[in-house]
């Protein structure tokens, strides 16, 4: 078996566990719970095939909803960021991007963490919209969104720190 693909099973099955055992259990101010496991969103691997990488990021957010009982919102938020990965990266990127040989070590740390920031961003906006689900909440959505996603984009970026192999 390939290695990229045990470490990506590895990824999976420990970002689900923290996300289920830790992190769904910490409630910060009564609503902040850092969705950490949208970090697997940055570590997959770009040229795996897409429909591999779509079907992965649904098995972890419908494996993520199971244990936390939302109604596969989580499952509705990893595969649009699924979907939307190569549009975000081409932003974020720009013509580094389209190259077939991209790596994360010839990108600014600036962009790597704009590149996290609005990942975390989308999916918080997607979740928060869906499980509230009323335009005359859009405050509540907003402050849940804008909250969460600063909690959660600083534990992103320690664990990137911490568990990434040094790029520079």
């Amino acid at each position: 078996m390939n290695n990229t693909i045990i470490i990506n099973i590895f990824r999976f099955v420990l970002l689900a566990l923290a996300q289920v055992l830790i992190f769904n259990n910490l409630n910060f101010l009564g609503f902040i719970n850092p969705m950490v496991y949208v970090i697997f969103f940055y570590w997959y691997p770009i040229k795996v095939n897409r429909a591999v990488f779509m079907l992965t990021s649904f098995f972890l957010g419908i494996t993520i909803d199971i244990f936390s009982d939302t109604l596969a919102l989580n499952a509705l938020a990893s595969i649009t960021i699924a979907y939307l990965r190569p549009a975000i990266m081409r932003f974020c990127f720009g013509v580094n991007y389209d190259f077939q040989n991209f790596s994360f070590k010839n990108t600014t740390k600036i962009q790597r963490i704009t590149f996290m920031a609005l990942l975390v961003l989308i999916h918080h906006l997607i979740f928060f919209s869906f499980e509230i689900l009323s335009i005359a909440h859009i405050l509540l959505i907003l402050k849940k969104v804008f909250v969460t996603s600063i909690v959660t984009l600083i534990l992103c970026i320690l664990f990137s720190s911490l568990f990434s192999p040094k790029t520079e």
